[in-house]
């Protein structure tokens, strides 16, 4: 059996009075106090929010939360929300003349341009070449910024996305 302290503190009872108003915020006099008997708490507040995936499944793919993309010679701007998003999918090369070909994922702010991924391939007239390179990345995207593909044309950048959380870091569950 633990023993019980009872707590003289104006600064506590302001602040549970500020906290708790419903707890003797409205003047009724109480008394804080404290034990040294050990109470086990249990927090079940992931299972009361619905956020109680494993986080290697909440990273899943998923029909409804899906989005396809395919960019060919082209640029595309591929995502524009805020948040924290999946990117997965796959990069198909083909040099069928000399010189050079690319794949660049590019974060874009209205300004500034930051790559993040570069797939290149050079090529000759004798010597075609086939580069498949698959991908799969997390982002995260504040207010302005997107996502951009830019793809040569003879690349096809194909994938899909998915928003994993909110800017505020709350969990969208496959």
């Amino acid at each position: 059996m633990g023993q019980e302290f009872f707590i003289n503190s104006q600064e506590l009872e302001d602040k549970i009075r500020q906290l708790l108003p419903s707890q003797g915020g409205a003047g009724a006099g109480f008394d804080l106090s404290a034990s040294t008997q050990i109470i086990p708490i249990i927090d079940l507040t992931e299972i009361a929010e619905g956020s109680s995936v494993r986080p290697d499944l909440q990273t899943a793919l998923s029909h409804a939360r899906s989005t396809g993309f395919s960019v060919t010679n082209a640029t595309s701007t591929v995502v524009n929300n805020t948040g924290y998003w999946r990117i997965f999918g796959s990069a198909d090369l083909q040099t069928t003349t000399g010189g050079g070909i690319s794949a660049v994922f590019t974060l874009n702010d209205g300004s500034t341009l930051v790559n993040l991924n570069n797939y290149s391939a050079v090529g000759t007239d004798t010597d075609k070449q086939s580069h498949f390179i698959p991908f799969d990345f997390n982002i995260f995207l504040r207010a302005g910024e997107s996502l951009q593909i830019t793809a040569s044309s003879t690349v096809i950048m194909s994938g899909s996305f998915r928003q994993l959380a909110t800017i505020d870091g709350i969990l969208i569950n496959p």
